[in-house]
């Protein structure tokens, strides 16, 4: 399937297929952990064999990642800037965790080439979205529900898991 029609699945279906897809990850939490886990790694390489995240950058423009203070520290050396402005101009602190987040989306380290400025230099929560390669993924079926409105790789992934049921026996 070509990246074009990817995201235009994505963009027709994701809303629609939200609950089916929903019920179909809660479903998932009676099975074998590592039959998921080893399903949901195939499909993830699958699917990022044919995405380009930076032909979307959807996470940066909608997500709220959040920032270490030492990750902070780390990209606004990396800038040339000092810790304490850069995150007073672009962070707020975390309600309900400790970290930061982004004032503004989308990021204000993303680029106007849909690629993330500070790349190499990026947080931890950055690096490992959308997760669907991780250990756990059952464990995580509120997030990867709610990421497939907003990833076409985790909608793929989902997607392609309901359907294709017998990769977790």
């Amino acid at each position: 399937m070509s990246m074009d029609r990817i995201l235009a699945d994505w963009r027709q279906n994701a809303q629609g297929h939200y609950s089916r897809n929903s019920r179909f990850l809660h479903s998932l939490k009676g099975r074998r952990e590592n039959k998921v886990d080893r399903a949901a790694r195939e499909l993830h390489e699958e699917a990022f064999s044919q995405i380009d995240c930076t032909r979307c950058a959807n996470c940066c423009r909608t997500s709220h990642p959040v920032f270490e203070a030492h990750e902070i520290e780390r990209i606004a050396r990396r800038l040339g800037e000092a810790a304490g402005e850069f995150t007073q101009a672009n962070f707020t602190a975390c309600e309900d965790e400790e970290g930061w987040q982004p004032k503004t989306q989308p990021c204000p380290l993303l680029g106007p080439d849909n690629r993330c400025t500070v790349y190499e230099d990026r947080p931890a929560s950055c690096a490992g979205f959308p997760y669907t390669d991780q250990p756990g993924f059952a464990c995580r079926t509120y997030m990867h529900s709610a990421n497939t409105l907003g990833c076409p790789a985790v909608f793929y992934v989902v997607e392609r898991m309901r359907t294709r049921g017998g990769l977790l026996k």
